[in-house]
């Protein structure tokens, strides 16, 4: 259960973040996103870079 309640804390983030539509994206993904935003990059690019 905590790696469930951990993905929605991450997918939560990425919302707040501006990362819209992150549902289908990994635990990875998001944490890359996340990480990418946070150094100032655009959300949707952030979630681009992130995915491929």
């Amino acid at each position: 259960m905590a790696e469930r309640e951990r993905l929605h804390e991450l997918r939560r983030q990425a919302h707040d973040a501006g990362i819209e539509g992150n549902s289908k994206m990994t635990e990875g993904q998001l944490q890359e996103a996340l990480k990418r935003v946070g150094k100032g990059e655009q959300p949707q690019m952030a979630k681009r870079q992130a995915k491929s």
